[in-house]
């Protein structure tokens, strides 16, 4: 019977998971290095130990938290910074992008390298954040805008791929 290798989908799938968690993970790292950084390393730190304990919720190993940390006290966390892009999308949707890059210019031309073929421009700094009110756990919309069907689905398919770059951790719009 040949297709029908039950092995083969295991490993489909534990490959697909596990580049789900390896990205994931890469993301949580990048975010411990940064708030390990603005602490001085002190893991006592409100916004450090939330991260962390995140990370624990999603199995990431000890070693590797440790790893995170010790590089944002480190000569090299000198170069990571976090960044917001803000931009619209279409039917006029509002698009909030947080980041965590070591080389902004770089970031910023694989999001223009998206914007461009999903109808979405990059707005100036101020211009998408007048329609969200920060939170604890980021961006919420203040001024929701309803889409179009067509709309709706070009926007979820860019804002997908604006997620899966190894640089950006969230991303907000106010959408319906």
């Amino acid at each position: 019977m040949a297709g029908h290798n039950k092995w083969a989908q295991i490993k489909r799938q534990k490959g697909a998971a596990d580049a789900a968690k390896s990205n994931l993970w890469g993301k949580l790292g990048r975010r411990i290095a940064v708030e390990s950084k603005k602490a001085n390393g002190d893991v006592n730190s409100a916004n450090l130990r939330a991260i962390i304990e995140t990370a624990k919720k999603t199995n990431m190993p000890k070693d590797t938290i440790e790893r995170a940390i010790a590089k944002g006290t480190s000569g090299d966390a000198s170069a990571m910074e976090q960044v917001v892009y803000e931009a619209y999308g279409p039917g006029g949707a509002a698009i909030i992008i947080e980041a965590v890059t070591d080389n902004t210019n770089r970031t910023l031309q694989e999001l223009k390298a998206i914007f461009a073929k999903h109808a979405i421009a990059l707005a100036a700094p101020g211009a998408a954040l007048w329609a969200f009110s920060k939170g604890e756990d980021g961006y919420t919309p203040t001024a929701p805008i309803p889409l179009s069907e067509t709309d709706d689905t070009l926007l979820m398919k860019a804002m997908e791929l604006i997620d899966a770059l190894d640089d950006v951790q969230e991303v907000y719009t106010n959408a319906e």
